[in-house]
């Protein structure tokens, strides 16, 4: 841990041991929410990010000069290709 992530958590562990217990209770509950919250858009995140193979396949078509240069038209706005 870094210096201030321990002064950040020194400085809430402080301020948490003067409020009510009530008002414990809320900090705990809001953050045992955001914790939740976090860890449900890491999740949704991981999910997203795996990809699927052949999901398109034979639904996208490529020309055969695909690899062919550019004509200069093409770069300098002129005419259509």
């Amino acid at each position: 841990m870094t210096t201030q992530v321990i002064d950040t958590t020194s400085e809430v562990i402080t301020k948490l041991q003067n409020l009510a217990p009530e008002q414990q209770q809320q900090v705990l509950d809001f953050v045992e929410f955001l914790a939740q919250k976090y860890n449900q858009l890491q999740e949704t995140q991981e999910i997203s990010q795996k990809r699927i193979p052949d999901l398109n396949k034979g639904q996208i078509s490529m020309s055969n000069d695909f690899d062919e240069p550019l004509p200069d038209e093409f770069w300098l706005g002129k005419g259509e290709i």
